[in-house]
């Protein structure tokens, strides 16, 4: 061996030994977002929740606003009290209407399904706009799903199955059943992909809470025991809750150094994609069906993190800044709460945390949100200037598959 190819024998190890620490040294993703091969929705789905069902006259000017926002789409309750009121006697008109006002300005719709109706709970009366209770017959349930997914067939991209079952308020002022709710998720899916297979079905959204007794159970311990009854089989795509309690880059390490729990923090979705994890399921999407800060200086079980506005202006950029960062593309839905529903005032704990109100009509957050870039996919939408057109502001709308 001559001394020339003894150095080209050297260099080439050095080369090696330089790609190697290189691809140690490589970014790793403790989540695990390249997994997600086939994503329900595109990251990001930009959404907001509103309140259409009894339109005062305001429902048309509030999906201009979203249209103006540059998001492409509202998540909508389709309460199944309001559709079947009485056994077999069903009213779309509202329904109708909503579908309508949305299609017209390319604005796809999310609905969340619950709100069961007295006849099909008879033995309580906890089901109204703030509790809910599950039904007695699962397959009435299955059949109001089934029965919006196949009028709509097409129309709707997603189901959100229940809100926050893992509170007793919603749960029929019962102690959490996340085996319970298993099987109420697994006749809705059914019925739901019977009737339109392409729609998407999205656990209901976990509320972070550190109680753990009979009147709440933490999201991420009622999360494993889903995990545990085999939800995963029934959805597109895991629900959680994201609301601000601080700083979106203040994570749950953080929130459990300072005495608050891991619960309190926008991170804490963190944690949950860590159970998905655990559980083998990172090719899985993640749903963000609640994203938002609260102004609320009236009601103490809010006010202690509430923000000002200038904060959660601030804020709401930064928690979209930091989605987009950190957790693409295994998250892909994200719905911001709220424009207001006609009625509220500042007594309503839910006023607080809107972004266009009666009173206060856009708050600066939402102005801010309009302008911010957005990002779908491969697609990007520039940051907004102050005289940017109609027509760039809703280009994501148009853009975004």
């Amino acid at each position: 061996m001559t001394r020339r190819t003894l150095a080209g024998g050297g260099a080439l190890l050095t080369l090696l030994l330089m790609a190697g620490a290189a691809w140690a040294l490589r970014p790793v993703d403790p989540f695990r977002g390249a997994d997600v091969r086939s994503p329900a929705f595109p990251s990001l789905t930009y959404s907001i929740q509103v309140f259409g069902w009894w339109d005062t006259g305001y429902f048309g000017y509030q999906m201009d606003t979203v249209t103006m926002l540059g998001f492409n789409t509202i998540k909508q309750t389709f309460a199944w009290r309001d559709l079947e009121p009485q056994p077999g006697q069903w009213d779309f008109t509202q329904a109708d209407r909503i579908l309508h006002e949305a299609e017209r300005r390319n604005i796809r719709v999310v609905a969340r399904l619950g709100q069961v109706p007295a006849w099909a709970a008879p033995g309580s009366a906890f089901s109204d706009d703030k509790h809910d209770t599950p039904p007695d017959d699962l397959a009435a349930w299955a059949a109001y799903c089934g029965t919006l997914a196949a009028r709509y067939r097409g129309r709707i991209v997603g189901y959100q199955v229940w809100n926050e079952p893992n509170l007793s308020r919603e749960w029929g002022n019962q102690p959490p059943d996340a085996v319970g709710y298993t099987r109420l998720l697994a006749a809705c899916s059914a019925a739901i992909r019977a009737a339109d297979p392409a729609a998407r079905v999205i656990s209901a959204g976990l509320a972070p809470t550190g109680t753990h007794d009979a009147t709440a159970v933490p999201d991420d311990v009622f999360l494993d025991a889903m995990y545990r009854a085999g939800f995963q089989q029934h959805v597109d795509a895991v629900g959680v809750h994201a609301p601000g309690f601080s700083a979106p880059e203040y994570g749950p390490d953080d929130a459990e150094r300072d005495g608050r729990g891991r619960w309190a923090s926008f991170r804490r979705v963190e944690d949950l994609r860590k159970i998905m994890l655990l559980y083998n399921d990172s090719a899985r999407q993640m749903a963000i069906l609640e994203m938002g800060y609260t102004t609320d200086p009236i009601h103490p079980e809010y006010s202690w993190f509430a923000v000002t506005e200038q904060q959660r202006e601030a804020y709401m950029l930064r928690a979209y800044d930091y989605i987009v960062q950190h957790w693409r593309p295994w998250v892909g839905l994200v719905s911001a709460i709220y424009l207001q529903k006609p009625g509220w005032d500042q007594s309503n704990e839910e006023y607080w945390w809107s972004l266009s109100t009666f009173d206060r009509f856009h708050s600066p957050a939402l102005m801010a949100m309009m302008r911010m870039p957005k990002f779908c996919d491969e697609f990007v939408v520039p940051e907004g200037k102050p005289d940017a057109t109609e027509e760039e502001y809703i280009g994501l709308v148009k853009s975004c598959p």
